[in-house]
């Protein structure tokens, strides 16, 4: 899936010579955390966080400062140097360079020109959403040897129990490198008989492996 699927594209933004006030104003009516400053060609110039405001501004308790500090043009608080994304860019590449770092939000940028923005909020909802987490189902972790043909060896057993596969994650075994685990999603809400299935066919099933389940 590519971020342009899942970027939003009405994007609320402000020039570098808006206030402060302003910028506090449009956050809380739009309930955004993240403000993109641009010119007049909608060319991204710089980003404003509401912690950037927070950090830049006297305590509301200095009553005469903080009025004053309100009335500070963006351009002395925004964050100048931005990581962008483009709108074809993979949405685990964007998920991974929020996560090195540490950011809420990036910019999508196509032809020097802001087209939208992805947060945090969208990646976890698009994961959410891929993985079927939030559709009625059950979830298996199987541990298989890292070679070629483990998915399709497992995918043929649960074939030939008619189940329907909402979605597969395959990950490293952490504590051995010669394995993986695959984890599957399925749309049946008691996956016992396909368990033994597949403790039958010589798989390791990790999950769900309760006491008194067939071994």
């Amino acid at each position: 899936m590519i971020i342009e699927e899942i970027m939003k594209t009405d994007i609320t933004t402000l020039s570098e010579n808006d206030r402060i006030a302003d910028a506090i104003q449009l956050m809380g009516e739009k309930k955004i955390r993240h403000l993109p400053i641009v010119d007049e060609n909608q060319v991204l110039v710089g980003l404003v966080t509401d912690r950037d405001i927070r950090d830049a501004t006297p305590s509301i308790f200095e009553t005469e400062k903080f009025k004053v500090g309100l009335q500070n043009p963006l351009k002395m608080i925004m964050k100048k140097d931005v990581i962008t994304g483009h709108p074809l860019d993979f949405v685990e590449e964007v998920s991974a360079i929020l996560y090195e770092h540490r950011i809420g939000c990036l910019p999508i940028i196509n032809n020097k020109k802001l087209v939208g923005i992805v947060t945090e909020t969208d990646l976890l909802r698009t994961l959410v959403e891929l993985t079927g987490a939030h559709q009625p189902g059950s979830q298996i972790e199987v541990r298989v040897p890292n070679k070629t043909g483990m998915l399709y060896e497992i995918s043929t057993v649960i074939t030939n129990k008619k189940a329907n596969i909402q979605s597969v994650l395959v990950y490293p075994d952490k504590s051995d490198e010669k394995y993986k685990i695959i984890v599957i999603r399925l749309q049946t809400m008691n996956p016992l008989s396909l368990i033994e299935d597949l403790k039958n066919a010589g798989h390791q099933v990790l999950w769900p492996n309760h006491p008194g389940m067939p071994s």
